[in-house]
């Protein structure tokens, strides 16, 4: 059994907690909020220890990992101490908003023989596994191109807090929700080359209304698009064209194969708890020696192509990754 703490207890924070009850392989024993008064209520129902600084958990030796669910620009700091502690991390994407910063952390983390895992939960949904399963055989033939959405509504929930700032979340509604595809494209096609992106902001106060656009050209050769919607309902889509088809995912467990002459092939796979999913891939990390499904390389990749997106609208040009 695997005692966490979880720093931040917002909306995520609590999702990841909520996610552990009944699981028997991981419990989370401790909280660290600042904002203390408001987490007791939630720390006595769930029995944690409420601390309001992380150095308070660390010190604490029977606390193993740290979930991290804090805003980015607090991750290098908290990593890296997490890391000096010997505790095992796990931080909510994105690691950092510069690749530069991630790659210290995972050579802080490498340093002391720890783990450092990033959350990108929706690289854990079937539909978006099997997709992967699909690319990689070499079904599609030659591989052209590659579309993707996802808006969720968040705009209209997230009326406060760091998530409005965009110093913390810049990019409209790239950083919370757009960085879910970025990271499908990554782990489908490899580093993107370069990205030309626009954001067209209707409304920037509470609710925000905005519409991001990128144009995407991977160094495989494929090209791509993705854009992200943070007023609109929930809609996600990764879609891959080959010379052979097509393999279009919708959802979690949603997936539409399309071969020249024949109908629409609708795939649907049984659901899965995607946090749970990723829980149990971070304990095999910790107790058998597996490699996290979300390479370093990746999460250094699709930093780049982040950062290359925000200069890209910024300066209304093409920004190599």
């Amino acid at each position: 059994m695997i005692n966490a703490a979880i720093a931040g207890l917002g909306r995520w924070g609590r999702a990841i907690v909520d996610a552990s009850v009944g699981y028997d392989r991981l419990r989370f024993v401790t909280a660290i909020e600042p904002a203390i008064d408001g987490a007791r209520a939630y720390c006595a129902e769930h029995e944690l220890t409420l601390v309001d600084d992380l150095a308070t958990a660390l010190a604490d030796p029977s606390i193993d990992a740290v979930f991290l669910a804090t805003p980015h620009s607090l991750h290098r700091a908290q990593v890296e101490a997490c890391a000096a502690a010997g505790k095992q991390v796990f931080c909510e994407k994105p690691l950092a908003l510069h690749q530069d910063n991630a790659r210290e952390m995972f050579a802080a983390c490498r340093k002391a023989g720890v783990t450092l895992a990033v959350g990108h939960n929706r690289r854990f949904w079937p539909s978006m596994q099997a997709l992967r399963a699909i690319v990689a055989s070499g079904e599609l033939g030659t591989l052209l191109h590659v579309e993707g959405h996802n808006s969720n509504e968040n705009s209209k929930a997230v009326l406060g807090g760091w998530r409005l700032s965009p110093e913390e979340s810049p990019g409209g509604g790239l950083t919370g929700a757009g960085l879910h595809v970025l990271d499908g494209f990554v782990s489908l096609m490899g580093p993107i080359r370069n990205v030309y992106a626009q954001l067209v902001p209707r409304r920037q106060e509470p609710p925000q209304l905005d519409t991001v656009s990128l144009v995407l050209n991977f160094t495989n050769g494929v090209s791509g698009t993705l854009t992200t919607i943070r007023m609109t309902p929930f809609y996600w889509r990764v879609h891959v064209f080959g010379t052979e088809g097509s393999a279009e995912v919708l959802d979690e467990a949603t997936l539409v194969l399309r071969k020249s002459g024949l109908a629409p092939e609708q795939r649907i796979y049984p659901p899965v708890n995607a946090l749970r999913a990723e829980f149990d891939a971070f304990v095999d990390c910790l107790a058998e020696g597996r490699p996290f499904p979300v390479p370093e390389a990746d999460v250094l990749a699709t930093l780049a192509a982040f950062e290359a997106t925000l200069l890209s609208i910024q300066t209304r040009t093409v920004i190599a990754c």
